[in-house]
């Protein structure tokens, strides 16, 4: 059974037979005498920080289109420094399945009943993973995954700030986020500066994360109230969103963190609060939650929405969308209409109800589905139990090391649960700002692994 798994997780793969026959991996490299001659990237790895820090730091604040330049020059700088490496890639299974993701994307592309459309949503794609392969070579360094991090944080607390704002001086309504007949009909939703509510609570799921965890790694009482103001603005702010899937993610976001908290510091623990640490942590955390659910009436009657089935009309604009999005699935079941927005512009009306046009299927799983087929959303799963199977086993040895890196990489984890399931009733994070985040968040748990030649050197002795 534990042979299975580690197949299945690809916990321990062997690259070097591929590396031998590669002709792909024999371009890695290929410029690597002109980089020894090259002053500039002497600092390649510091280059490609700044480069990442710069997506996070302007992409609430830009359009979409400026994202894709950066995204873009992210993607030329990581082919040329690729080029020009000297020494093995760091992959992990992470990488590994990341690759089969866009290789699948590839093939659904070609069997796209809008190439072209199609053609555009790969692209995009490809630039994200790029992305991703750069922030998980640049983050291996300790020094520059805090830069990073924290150069993200502090553009999040301007964010969340200026959504905490919007709650106190009002803020105008660009859509009818609530249902009109409900109570909460001219209740303000935040969206500070992403001009979604959704999307602004989809934002600040990593926010909340790695800013807990900078509570417990970053040193120096200033650095640590620091950290303390942004936990508080980021869990306000999301509040105040009203997103009911951002509440429901941010309650699995930090489920996850008190559990890894508890695994990383269980050892120093005597043995009463071993015992009962956790039944104490959660039992006071569901009394909270049930006195502010009876005390807090925007509260009660959000969450409430949540069971009213097509009485909601945001529940019962997503079944539609749902119910469209089933009929496209029967008629492409294997590979989708392919991956992006623009083919599923093209083809949604199609089969949609004429009173509800819709921009996504408003759940990644079913949009895996919709733009990839059932193998891409098998692929997509899959994608999330190895990278979660990978964060553990580094967590288990940065703990045995005693190493406090671990508690960035236990926040990452906690995000990725939380976006996980945030996902389950909304695509926001198809959107630049929250996809470039997703993906920011696999290359944090990506840049951790024992060392390269576990998954790509040599073969084992014999």
């Amino acid at each position: 059974m534990k042979s299975a798994w580690t197949t299945i997780t690809l916990s321990k793969p062997r690259l070097y037979q591929w590396q031998k026959v590669s002709y792909l991996y024999r371009l890695v490299g290929w410029l690597s005498n002109w980089r020894q001659g090259s002053w500039l990237l002497q600092w390649s790895e510091a280059i490609g920080a700044c480069l990442i820090s710069l997506i996070f730091v302007l992409a609430p604040f830009i359009s979409t289109s400026l994202i894709g330049l950066l995204l873009i020059a992210t993607a030329v700088y990581w082919i040329v420094i690729t080029l020009s490496e000297s020494e093995q890639l760091g992959v992990t299974p992470i990488h590994i399945l990341v690759f089969l993701y866009w290789c699948i994307a590839t093939i659904a592309t070609a069997f796209s009943p809008v190439k072209s459309a199609a053609a555009s949503g790969l692209l995009t794609l490809t630039l994200y993973l790029i992305m991703f392969a750069l922030a998980a070579k640049v983050l291996r360094s300790p020094h520059l995954s805090n830069w990073v991090i924290t150069s993200f944080l502090l553009v999040a607390l301007v964010v969340s700030s200026y959504g905490v704002r919007q709650e106190f001086f009002g803020v105008a309504q660009l859509a009818t986020w609530n249902d009109p007949t409900s109570a909460l009909a001219h209740d303000t939703r935040v969206y500070s500066y992403l001009g979604n509510p959704n999307l602004l609570g989809g934002y600040l799921l990593p926010a909340i994360a790695l800013s807990i965890a900078a509570v417990f790694v970053w040193r120096g009482p200033i650095q640590k109230t620091l950290a303390g103001i942004m936990v508080i603005m980021n869990s306000a702010c999301l509040y105040f969103t009203d997103s009911r899937g951002a509440w429901l993610a941010m309650a699995m976001l930090i489920a996850v963190l008190l559990l890894l908290f508890y695994y990383w510091w269980r050892e120093y623990l005597p043995r009463f609060w071993r015992v009962w640490l956790l039944p104490m942590v959660f039992g006071s955390l569901a009394g909270l939650l049930l006195v502010a659910f009876l005390s807090l009436e925007p509260l009660r009657l959000r969450l409430m929405s949540i069971f009213a089935g097509r009485e909601d009309s945001s529940n019962n604009f997503r079944i539609n969308v749902w119910e469209a999005c089933f009929k496209i699935i029967r008629d492409y079941p294997l590979t989708g209409i392919g991956p992006g927005h623009d083919a599923f512009n093209q083809i949604y009306p199609r089969y949609m109800n004429s009173r509800y046009p819709a921009l996504s299927a408003y759940s990644i799983y079913l949009e895996h589905i919709v733009e990839m087929g059932y193998i891409g959303l098998s692929c997509f799963v899959w994608l999330i139990v190895v990278t979660f199977n990978h964060g553990m086993r580094q967590l288990a040895r940065l703990r045995n090391e005693r190493n406090k890196r671990g508690i960035w990489l236990i926040a990452a984890i906690a995000a990725a649960a939380g976006l996980s399931l945030h996902g389950l009733v909304d695509t926001v994070w198809y959107r630049p700002q929250i996809s470039t985040l997703w993906w920011f968040i696999m290359a944090i748990i990506a840049s951790y692994y024992d060392n390269v030649t576990e998954y790509v050197g040599h073969p084992p002795e014999p």
